[in-house]
């Protein structure tokens, strides 16, 4: 899939669309794996993807699996350019002192808090600090699942950077992009 992710954000380039970074979700056993920054550096070399428009997303529950290996495998990745983020914000159990040493670039609100910006105040309490924090701390923000106008426009009044979802579009195969 890296392989895959990699390869096709490259042709995308190629076919005069503006550069794009690609964000692929590691699982926690590839994120411990050994070979991890070699597997890395072997698909971006048979892409020929600059690693600068790669983003690897990685769980709470993942960066928090190992303190010590975790960050020692961000930083090796980040010395080869390479963007990472924290996927599921706010659904697993990190502390913020881990969160502040982390080498991340980004963090991504979960779903499921975005889902309940329209009927609960704890969401959008709970995403306005979420936002905060990051900007304080010099990350990326993204919302996952944003489905509505209305959510959008809470995300923005925020200062949320980015959003996903079907408000946008519905997965589509790379070909129709």
């Amino acid at each position: 899939v890296l392989r895959q992710a990699c390869i096709r954000a490259k042709e995308w380039q190629s076919e005069k669309y503006p550069k794009v970074r690609v964000s692929v979700n590691l699982s926690p056993r590839q994120f411990q794996h050994n070979d991890l920054p070699r597997m890395i550096l072997s698909a971006l070399d048979a892409s020929g993807l600059d690693p600068s428009l790669l983003e690897l997303e990685i769980t709470e529950g993942t960066a928090m699996m190992n303190n010590e290996r975790t960050v020692t495998t961000m930083r090796r990745l980040r010395e080869l350019g390479i963007r990472l983020a924290i996927d599921d914000f706010g659904t697993g159990q990190s502390s913020l002192n881990y969160l502040h040493n982390f080498p991340i670039d980004g963090v991504k609100i979960d779903q499921a808090f975005v889902r309940g910006i329209e009927i609960r105040a704890s969401d959008r309490a709970i995403i306005s600090a979420v936002i905060a924090m990051a900007r304080g701390l010099n990350l990326r923000v993204t919302a996952e699942g944003v489905e509505t106008e209305a959510q959008l426009e809470f995300l923005r009044s925020c200062g949320c950077e980015e959003a996903q979802g079907f408000l946008f579009s519905a997965p589509i195969a790379s070909h129709a992009l």
